[in-house]
């Protein structure tokens, strides 16, 4: 105890204060009992004073730093752990101060570089999904624009085979009707042109044509088509008698005749116009199918090639999204992983300096606190010599 201690040393400066003990000390080392209180008394005040220093350390130091401190403080403030054990803990504790400042320094570097880096990783993301959305947005338009002109095309040819479809069966029927109109013609000039025929058998006998034999057969033919009535090919019998003799009236059958030539006339006019109004409209139709032709072939084509760009146009879409996707998620690890480094790095960077200038005055503290047991072992060194000095001054 400390008590026990106290009698120990006061046992210790009796014995060395009793008269012969000063005679020897006299005759061997001159004030040697003087020069031993000194330096006991020495050691006392610099492991007091650097005490001190090291509680100054310890009220300002990290909750991580006061165990060594403290085991320093303990260490000076027991009586058997030499200045050359404090000194080396001492010097291990700067150490360690300065391995820890190494450490934090590289640590704020580490985060300096991992945050930057981090942080132009995700603008660079960022930028990239945004191009992948305008690149989305540019594609879809074009898809709806590439389909609202696929179904107009589509719709155009539908309406265009419609078309043709309609002309072709107006123009069949036209062409049906020409025929019919040409052939019902045709019969009527002929049964006229025989009517005509008939007449000038008897009365203009010079213009009257013979008709191939057997004749009365071919006439009755040919009025039969029309007519359908049996006429016989053979001349009338005689008229009665009536009034007096028959006489051929040449003006009132001249005027049957003309009349059948104005009919006959007629006809011919309508079968030529009906003819050239038959070639015209085949001529139109001609040309209608060859231009719906051709066109049909410009729509197919120009319907091809754009169902061709839109499906390119989805496939990038599909292509775009899927990169957008994987950037997303990749933005989603960035922004954990920067969350992360917060967690990790923002303590050291708030407080790297005040850490720093911590650390350094505990490491001046420390140094000072080293210095002065370092000069308590050179004093204890040089304190019996500057005594035998004296001794030697005092007896000369």
């Amino acid at each position: 105890t400390r008590a026990e201690e106290l009698v120990a040393l006061s046992e210790t400066i009796k014995i060395l204060n009793d008269d012969d003990a000063l005679d020897l000390f006299k005759s061997t080392l001159p004030s040697a009992s003087a020069s031993f209180m000194e330096v006991a008394s020495g050691r006392a005040n610099l492991r007091a004073r650097a005490m001190e220093v090291v509680r100054r350390i310890s009220v300002k130091a990290a909750r991580t730093d006061r165990p060594e401190l403290d085991l320093i403080m303990l260490a000076l403030h027991g009586k058997k752990v030499g200045f050359d054990k404090v000194i080396a803990m001492i010097d291990k504790m700067i150490l360690t101060l300065k391995t820890e400042q190494k450490d934090d320094d590289q640590k704020l570097t580490y985060c300096n570089k991992q945050l930057d880096a981090s942080d132009d990783k995700k603008k660079a993301l960022e930028r990239k999904i945004a191009d992948h959305e305008t690149e989305m947005a540019s594609a879809e338009e074009a898809i709806s624009t590439l389909a609202e002109e696929i179904a107009s095309l589509k719709a155009g040819i539908t309406a265009l085979d419609k078309s043709v479809a309609e002309a072709t069966e107006t123009r069949r029927k036209e062409h049906e009707e020409f025929k019919n109109l040409m052939a019902s013609n045709a019969a009527a000039k002929e049964v006229l042109e025989f009517a005509k025929n008939r007449l000038n058998r008897f009365y203009n006998p010079k213009l009257h044509k013979a008709a191939p034999k057997p004749e009365a057969q071919a006439e009755g033919q040919a009025f039969a088509q029309v007519s359908q009535h049996n006429h016989h090919t053979d001349a009338p019998p005689p008229p009665p008698e009536t009034y007096g003799a028959y006489s051929k009236k040449s003006e009132e059958s001249s005027g049957v005749i003309e009349m059948i030539n104005l009919l006959i006339k007629d006809l011919d006019k309508e079968m030529t116009v009906a003819s050239t109004e038959e070639k015209d409209a085949q001529g139109d139709y001609t040309a209608l199918m060859s231009d719906s032709a051709e066109k049909r072939a410009a729509d197919s084509k120009s319907l091809s090639e754009k169902e061709g760009a839109k499906a390119n146009t989805e496939a990038a879409l599909e292509k775009h999204s899927d990169d957008k996707d994987a950037a997303s998620k990749e933005l989603g690890t960035t922004v954990a992983y920067i969350a992360s480094l917060h967690g990790e790095c923002d303590f050291i960077m708030q407080y790297h300096g005040a850490r720093q200038e911590a650390r350094s005055s505990e490491i001046d503290a420390l140094g000072q606190a080293k210095a002065v047991l370092s000069g308590a072992d050179f004093s204890l060194l040089q304190q019996p010599m500057r005594t035998a000095r004296a001794a030697l001054r005092g007896t000369r």
